[in-house]
């Protein structure tokens, strides 16, 4: 799902890339693509603007690498689904770690969402290929699972929609999570968990009241 074709890259050159792609990520998530400059890169990463600029053409470069890596790990946990596990646990298994991301790595799960906000103009096509054969192949296994009677009907692409929406809101709109509840990060994300948790099982389980 890469957007930008890979070279063979030196152990130093992985190395600074990796440093200017964490400062990027932050700069990126703080001012979204219109906002950054390389300037501000360079600030972020403690290199020179001319030393990024030897690993990376431009600003748009940089974005596409980081919104690159981004969407691998966005979709990684939804390969994970297997078709021989138990249905609920697959399926709250797959709630949990979306709602792991969005704890250990809220910017990128801002960066992801400031992409879709503005009409998708770097992943739309990813995002109807990609993305599309992975989750059509999703709900094809929950269909299975609802025509032999595992799991309760429920459409399935409406399903994956409401677990994105429920775990990324707790990194997109953070501020408003934390400054409502008061909580320390611990408490809230256990406690997002266990209520995600009871409402994916009324949903899903067969015999639930």
């Amino acid at each position: 799902m890469n957007l930008i074709e890979k070279k063979t890259l030196s152990r130093i050159q992985k190395e600074k890339r990796s440093t200017i792609k964490r400062a990027a990520l932050e700069v990126f998530s703080e001012y979204g693509l219109r906002g950054a400059t390389l300037d501000k890169i360079a600030i972020a990463s403690g290199l020179t603007k001319p030393n990024i600029l030897y690993y990376y053409s431009s600003k748009d470069q940089i974005y596409f690498d980081v919104l690159s890596g981004l969407l691998d790990e966005w979709v990684a946990p939804l390969h994970d689904i297997s078709p021989d596990g138990d249905p609920i646990d697959e399926l709250l298994s797959y709630m949990k770690a979306k709602l792991k991301m969005s704890k250990q790595k809220p910017q990128e799960s801002k960066l992801f969402a400031t992409e879709i906000l503005h009409g998708a103009p770097l992943t739309q096509n990813v995002l109807a290929t990609s993305l599309k054969q992975t989750l059509d192949k999703k709900v094809a296994v929950i269909d299975k699972w609802i025509e032999e009677k595992k799991l309760a009907y429920v459409n399935g692409y409406h399903l994956f929609f409401s677990i994105w929406a429920m775990t990324q809101h707790y990194a997109d709109f953070d501020i408003q999570v934390k400054s409502i509840l008061n909580q320390n990060e611990e408490d809230l994300f256990k406690d997002a968990e266990e209520y995600l948790t009871s409402v994916l099982l009324r949903t899903l389980s067969v015999n639930a009241p």
